[in-house]
């Protein structure tokens, strides 16, 4: 919701002012479906070359989920360390073997099954479940599982921010298309050099428009869109950091209510349910 606010404020203050200090919408009207064709289609081929496929697909499915709401809210985060309490008093008061059946199989597992925001969400459970695994089996200690949770993040954090990048170096790319937009516009001009002067002036001003577009289009759509991206991959990573600071804590001897506390002060203050209310959650659902 707040995305479109702001493309509409941006599109209305700035064709607002123009038409308000007496700019002719027509010129541009008229012009732009050449326009967006040259910038456009330039830009997107030029995008194409620029990413790999994974890439490619990456951004395609992050731009509809960016224009979305977060889904990394309060009630999430609460179910999220609810959850690893969950496992981890089960793991304290039965023996770890206990949970092996809930990591085999956590789509059968009451424990997952109870929390379905996240115990539905693939890449939560996996990890999660991943880590529990090596748990369980006793071949790792604390400090190697540390240094595999922190590259599975890393390698999360380099995909989640590939897509930002592609769509940043298409922001910068843009202004040039339109220069690009707008040279062919003047070199049209001067083969019409003996033209009346008021012809002379709609073919400039229609060739200056790629000019414009090329830096609107970079600068309030594109930029725009790829901070918001990247902040959305941060809250991403921020979900797994919190896995992994929890279920560290616990392998350091702490209890799961001291561990999934190491988790909740990892999450930003936004997100971040008080002690008191991660406390009522988890005993309500006991």
């Amino acid at each position: 919701m707040f995305v479109i606010i702001g493309y509409v404020v941006a599109l209305a203050c700035i064709f607002g002012g123009f038409m308000i200090a007496g700019g002719n919408m027509a010129v541009i009207m008229k012009a732009l479906p050449l326009e967006m064709l040259i910038i456009g289609g330039g830009a997107l081929g030029a995008f194409v070359v620029n990413n790999q496929p994974k890439v490619l697909k990456a951004t395609m499915k992050a731009i509809p989920a960016t224009l979305k709401g977060s889904k990394y809210t309060k009630a999430r985060y609460m179910e999220l360390l609810a959850l690893q309490y969950d496992i981890l008093q089960k793991a304290r008061k039965e023996g770890l073997m206990a949970i092996e059946q809930d990591v085999e199989n956590p789509e059968q597992s009451a424990l997952f099954k109870k929390y379905p925001t996240v115990g539905s969400d693939h890449h939560v459970v996996e990890f999660i479940t991943d880590y529990l695994r090596m748990m369980v089996s006793g071949n790792l200690n604390a400090h190697e599982i540390e240094s595999l949770m922190d590259s599975e993040i890393e390698t999360h954090h380099n995909e989640a921010h590939a897509p930002v990048a592609a769509i940043t170096r298409l922001a910068g790319g843009l202004p040039a298309f339109g220069i690009v937009a707008a040279v062919l516009g003047v070199i049209k001009t001067m083969g019409s050099v003996g033209q009346p002067p008021a012809v002379l002036g709609g073919m400039i001003g229609s060739a200056l428009v790629g000019t414009f577009l090329g830096i609107f289009l970079a600068y309030a759509i594109a930029e725009p869109l790829a901070g918001l991206m990247d902040q959305k991959a941060e809250e991403s990573s921020k979900e797994l950091q919190c896995i992994r600071t929890t279920l560290l804590a616990s392998m350091q001897g702490y209890a799961p209510a001291t561990a999934i506390e190491f988790g909740r002060k990892v999450l930003l203050s936004n997100v971040r349910p008080t002690f008191a209310e991660l406390e009522g959650h988890v005993k309500g659902k006991k």
